[in-house]
């Protein structure tokens, strides 16, 4: 017999636990696409996710029986916190069961709550096969995160609150897809409502179970998933949200890590809150979509589903999100190794803001340059790559190459023999247009520099490592450099990390 969602939906059981989330207009993000984008902030749930309307829904409706009996779960982090609160609110023990790559946020969540977390596996689809065994044992009930009527019903509680609290024209609501029990939910009820929504998915690349199944008429199961978006890092969509899906979503989007990443930031600007990569999964999808399409003056819903970000993945986002936006160019730069030809390349980077610049002396003849450009858009990048080619300096766009950018942008080089007389200063300056060039002006052209390397690290100052090939004789005249310059310096030429990894 059918499932009748819509009133699964509207019977659902989840405010014991959950608040009215509220529907914000993304003001920033709307002005730079063109269209009015509203985010649903499920962030602001008191488990900082949707996941706990489903879970509750589901457990509110054991028995009492049942619920003496316990309940057991598998998550990669937010249905475990939903099923810890909603355990903790029912009185019911709980166990769940989390691939052991769950950020660490997220299992002292569920832990504080009062459930028993169980650490298997490297994936959902890991955790979820010892969770069924740990169910058989115990004789408890296993809450699913995603395939299961109660589930799905009580995340789409989050729909009739969207088409209340916004009653005009909706052209599309984007959702985050891991299992699929968010999106069928949300599907269910706005295609009985309002049909004319168009309910769209947001998958990462590495992670695109229910885009692949959709595609192949059945429900495909990864080798491998991607884990930067661990909340939707599911190899295996379930065989309900699958069915629901198919009937009911209008398409899926893809988007990569970079694009995830400038999502978070476009969230950040707009609510100064931070989401989780899952989270922002939704967002990326609306800029993506607007991209492709090219529309103006719509209507978008996304869900902001979750926030539970590890800090120490906040360094990694920041990194990515301008090249996500293809505001940073990554480009590999050869020119002549000869005095003055650095500033020269550093003049005909104009005003543009560079945000890192790696080099290490290795050759008398060619110098090879790591750098990081702001740049507007790609056409930009393009732009400048044709005015270096014009003037016969070889470049190359590293911007979409995952070495490059995870890799080689920290790697500085190694010894260099033939730099003769090298010293090794640090420089602070100013972080301002035109520093870098104040710097390179202030220099002796009689000096090679044989090492570079600077990151902008989003500070006041600027920090950057320099080797410079000053000969004894020039001792006098490199002091005078010194205090002209007038920014804060150490002599770093007798650091022994200088000396066993870079020094001659």
């Amino acid at each position: 017999m059918a499932v009748d969602y819509l009133q699964k939906i509207l019977t659902a059981k989840v405010y014991d636990v959950a608040i009215e989330s509220a529907l914000e207009l993304a003001p920033t993000l709307s002005r730079r696409l063109g269209n009015r984008v509203l985010l649903k902030r499920e962030d602001q749930q008191p488990v900082f996710s949707f996941k706990l309307r489903g879970a509750y829904n589901k457990m509110a409706h054991l028995s009492v029986a049942e619920r003496a009996r316990g309940v057991v779960a598998a998550s990669a982090g937010n249905h475990a916190q939903g099923v810890a609160l909603a355990a903790q609110r029912l009185a019911c023990k709980a166990t769940i069961v989390m691939p052991v790559t769950t950020p660490s946020i997220k299992i002292a969540a569920v832990e504080a709550r009062g459930a028993r977390v169980v650490l298997h596996g490297d994936s959902y689809s890991d955790a979820y096969e010892h969770a069924l065994a740990l169910q058989k044992k115990s004789g408890a009930t296993f809450v699913h995160p995603y395939d299961d009527p109660d589930v799905i019903a009580g995340q789409g509680t989050i729909a009739v609150e969207i088409l209340r609290q916004w009653q005009g024209p909706i052209d599309a609501i984007f959702v985050a897809i891991g299992g699929g029990g968010l999106i069928s939910g949300i599907a269910s009820y706005v295609k009985r409502v309002r049909p004319e929504i168009k309910v769209i998915g947001v998958q990462p690349v590495d992670s695109d179970a229910m885009a692949r199944s959709l595609a192949a008429g059945r429900r495909v199961k990864l080798d491998h998933v991607g884990l930067f978006a661990d909340g939707v890092a599911v190899k295996q969509v379930g065989k309900e949200t699958f069915r629901i899906c198919r009937e009911l979503v209008d398409e899926i989007v893809l988007v990569d890590t970079d694009a995830i990443c400038a999502a978070l930031k476009d969230v950040f600007e707009d609510t100064r809150s931070i989401l989780e990569p899952a989270g922002a999964l939704s967002v990326a999808g609306v800029k993506a979509w607007c991209a492709r399409h090219r529309v103006k003056d719509r209507t978008f819903v996304a869900i902001a589903c979750g926030a539970n970000m590890n800090f120490d993945r906040l360094r990694f986002v920041a990194e990515r999100a301008e090249l996500g936006e293809a505001r940073e160019a990554i480009l590999a730069v050869t020119i002549p190794e000869r005095p003055g030809s650095f500033r020269e390349f550093c003049a005909l980077l104009g005003k543009r803001s560079v945000t890192e610049f790696n080099y290490r002396y290795a050759d008398s003849r060619l110098a090879h340059i790591f750098v990081g450009i702001e740049v507007a858009n790609r056409h930009e990048t393009a732009e400048l790559l044709r005015q270096m080619h014009k003037r016969r300096i070889e470049a190359y766009d590293l911007s979409e190459n995952e070495m490059a950018k995870l890799h080689v942008r920290h790697l500085v080089g190694g010894h260099a023999p033939a730099a003769e007389h090298e010293i090794l200063y640090r420089f602070e300056f100013p972080e301002r247009p035109g520093a870098l060039i104040r710097f390179l002006d202030s220099m002796s052209q009689g000096w090679n520099i044989s090492l570079f390397h600077y990151r902008n690290h989003g500070a006041d100052h600027g920090r950057v490592l320099v080797g410079m090939q000053v000969p004894p004789a020039d001792k006098a005249d490199f002091a005078a450099f010194l205090a002209r310059l007038g920014y804060h310096y150490v002599d770093e030429t007798r650091n022994p990390a200088y000396r066993l990894f870079l020094g001659s």
